[in-house]
C-alpha cells in the first residue's frame, strides 16, 4: 500500500499526457474560440496535489505500512475458504462467508473495521488537498481563457470529437502550477469535505488505479518478451 501511490502518480501523469498535450503556441490552445478542459486531470497532474500526496505519504506511513499487512491478512483468510485451491469461491465456498458467527468472518470484519479506521485521516488529509487545489481550478481556466481568447470551454464528457488542439488541460495545469505550488496536508478542526471534493478524489483515485494497471501490463508484455530471449540463451 505505502508503496502503490507514488508509482501510479508517476504512470498517471505519464498516461494522461496523451489526453492532455502540451500545446506549443497560444494559437493551438484552442479551435475557433472552443476548447475542452479536464478538471480531474488537472487536479491530478497540478504540482501541489503531487507534493501534497507524497507528504501525506510519508506523515502516515506508519499506518500505510499497517493498512497494507491487514490487507494481507485479510486475503490469506478469504483463501482458507476455497478449500478445493482454484484460486476462486464457487457458492458451496461462498456460503460460509455468509455466516456472522463464523470466526474466520469475524476476524475479517475486524480487519475491515481496522482498516476504514486507519484509512480515515489518510483520506480526510487526501480530500483536504484535492478541495485545495480545484479551488483554484476555476481561476487557472479563466486565465487559460483569457490568454487564448477563448469563448467556450467543453467538458470532454460533452463531445463526441474534438482534435488534440482543442484540449487545454496542460494549460490549465500549468496555470494552476503557478497560482497554487503547494496546497496544505493538515485538515482544520472545522474542515468538512463536500460531497463535490469526494466524488472529485475518487474520480483522481480511478485515473491512479487505471494508470498503474496500465503500467503493470506494460511492465508484463516487456517481461514476456525479454523472456523468449533470455531462455534462447
Amino acid at each position: 500500500m505505502k508503496n502503490f501511490l507514488m508509482p501510479a502518480l508517476a504512470a498517471a501523469f505519464a498516461v494522461t499526457a496523451i489526453a492532455a498535450p502540451v500545446m506549443s503556441t497560444p494559437v493551438m490552445a484552442q479551435v475557433n474560440g472552443t476548447a475542452t478542459a479536464n478538471l480531474p486531470i488537472a487536479v491530478a497532474q497540478a504540482q501541489a496535489l503531487q507534493n501534497g500526496f507524497q507528504q501525506i505519504e510519508t506523515q502516515y506511513a506508519a499506518q500505510l505500512t499497517t493498512i497494507e499487512q491487514r490487507q494481507q491478512q485479510r486475503q490469506q483468510l478469504i483463501q482458507t475458504f476455497d478449500t478445493n485451491g482454484d484460486g476462486g469461491l464457487d457458492a458451496a465456498e461462498q456460503a460460509p462467508t455468509q455466516d456472522p458467527n463464523n470466526a474466520t468472518v469475524q476476524q475479517i470484519q475486524a480487519i475491515d473495521q481496522e482498516i476504514q479506521t486507519l484509512q480515515q485521516p489518510i483520506n480526510l488529509a487526501r480530500v483536504f488537498v484535492v478541495s485545495q487545489v480545484a479551488g483554484q481550478y476555476q481561476a487557472a481556466l479563466q486565465q487559460v481563457i483569457s490568454d487564448n481568447n477563448i469563448q467556450f470551454v467543453l467538458q470532454p464528457d460533452a463531445i463526441i470529437y474534438a482534435p488534440d488542439a482543442a484540449n487545454v488541460t496542460a494549460q490549465v495545469v500549468t496555470a494552476l502550477n503557478t497560482r497554487f505550488p503547494a496546497a496544505q496536508i493538515i485538515p482544520s478542526a472545522e474542515f468538512q469535505p463536500t460531497e463535490a471534493a469526494v466524488q472529485l478524489y475518487q474520480q483522481i483515485q480511478q485515473i491512479f488505479m487505471i494508470a498503474a494497471m496500465q503500467q503493470q501490463q506494460a511492465a508484463a508484455a516487456a517481461a514476456q518478451q525479454q523472456a523468449p530471449a533470455t531462455s534462447g540463451r
